[in-house]
């Protein structure tokens, strides 16, 4: 990189919509603009008033070798705090404090005060926190303590109108319920609120032949150790990479899910099999604390949990998306096809009602097997 250059890109953290991103930040120059346009994914935000791609080494790397020879890229930004961590772990006011946000209109701090002593989930209060930052940044001539019900209609029709999804939506009514009935304690101010109606999608889900590919197709054992795990546990990709060696009950073919969705404990299947490949896994890599940890003994990434599926799907010759949370969803739909007790599958999923696990009913095939289609029979009559 050429330090004597006089063109510069500034590298620093963002939080948009909840997701950890690396902003890309530069004066107006044509050849800058069309090499940034050349990095997939580059996307442009009017709020920080720079480019952004997602965080991601892969990313990091891009970036680097795009500006490489024709521009210096600071990182002093970048590297002098880290990125709020996309783990479950419980919220930290003073982490949040020493992370990097570029936002003008910060929470206030009894808003990060409150998400801590309530014990919120990092996820939680990141979702949270960018939610009502954007709804402060909204009305930033405004004191928002003096807001009523119409004002904040008036910022959700405007987010309808941006085609936010029905899910974001939900997020934004949380977060700004959040201030005002909990953190300045007005019960139900906001309760004749509007929530738009959920759009009901059913799970995607591979076939047991799909999965039986996948791991066909995976050679590396700590590759194979978490697709087995994220399948035969039903487990979340945060409830995996938050595994520690002691969460794996061997003796009881059990594994410990402490970190969960709602902070309800409970316990998940071990596969036999998958407890032979995690032994061979543990004498090959030797994990300190997480059961998959990266260099040097950090916690596994989401974003390379994802990338383990994505590939070994690909190589499996499966054309739809894979995601890791499809193969909870195979989970729990392939109990519920093998005659599984919906309330056992609900228990080993983490939900707090079967109302949740219901859905799976939807797309088990079991029952519509049994379902003799009327044509079939005309063709038999014809005989």
């Amino acid at each position: 990189m050429i330090k004597n250059s006089n063109k510069i890109i500034i590298i620093s953290h963002l939080l948009i919509e909840g997701r950890a991103c690396i902003g890309i930040r530069h004066q107006h120059d044509k050849r800058i603009e069309k090499l940034c346009r050349n990095i997939p994914f580059y996307k442009w935000s009017s709020e920080f008033g720079m480019g952004y791609v997602f965080n991601s080494k892969e990313n990091l790397k891009l970036i680097f070798k795009v500006f490489k020879g024709k521009a210096w890229v600071d990182t002093s930004k970048f590297f002098k705090s880290s990125p709020i961590s996309s783990s479950s772990r419980k919220f930290s006011y003073q982490a949040y404090l020493n992370s990097n946000s570029n936002s003008k209109d910060r929470c206030p701090p009894s808003f990060l005060h409150k998400l801590e002593l309530k014990g919120y989930s990092h996820n939680t209060a990141k979702s949270y926190i960018s939610c009502f930052e954007k709804f402060m940044s909204y009305y930033s001539s405004s004191n928002v303590d003096h807001l009523d019900e119409q004002d904040i209609r008036r910022y959700l029709q405007k987010l309808i109108r941006a085609g936010k999804s029905s899910s974001y939506l939900n997020q934004n009514i949380n977060a700004i319920k959040f201030y005002y009935e909990i953190v300045l304690g007005m019960p139900h101010r906001f309760y004749e609120l509007e929530r738009p109606r959920k759009q009901k999608k059913l799970p995607k889900v591979l076939s047991k032949n799909d999965i039986k590919l996948m791991l066909a197709h995976t050679n590396n054992i700590k590759h194979l150790c978490i697709i087995e795990l994220l399948y035969s546990g039903g487990l979340r990709r945060s409830e995996l990479l938050n595994l520690e060696l002691n969460d794996i009950q061997s003796k009881r073919f059990l594994i410990n899910i402490r970190d969960t969705k709602g902070n309800t404990e409970r316990f998940t299947l071990l596969s036999e099999k998958t407890l032979i490949n995690l032994r061979s896994y543990y004498r090959e890599w030797k994990p300190k604390k997480f059961l998959f940890e990266g260099k040097p003994g950090n916690q596994y990434s989401a974003t390379s949990v994802a990338a383990i599926v994505k590939r070994s799907a690909s190589r499996a010759g499966i054309s739809q998306k894979v995601s890791p949370h499809m193969l909870r969803h195979s989970f729990a739909t392939h109990l519920l096809e093998d005659g599984v007790d919906l309330r056992y599958i609900q228990q080993l999923l983490g939900h707090k009602t079967t109302k949740t696990t219901e859905i799976y009913t939807h797309v088990a095939n079991h029952q519509l097997k049994k379902i003799k289609n009327p044509l079939d029979s005309l063709y038999l009559d014809n005989r």
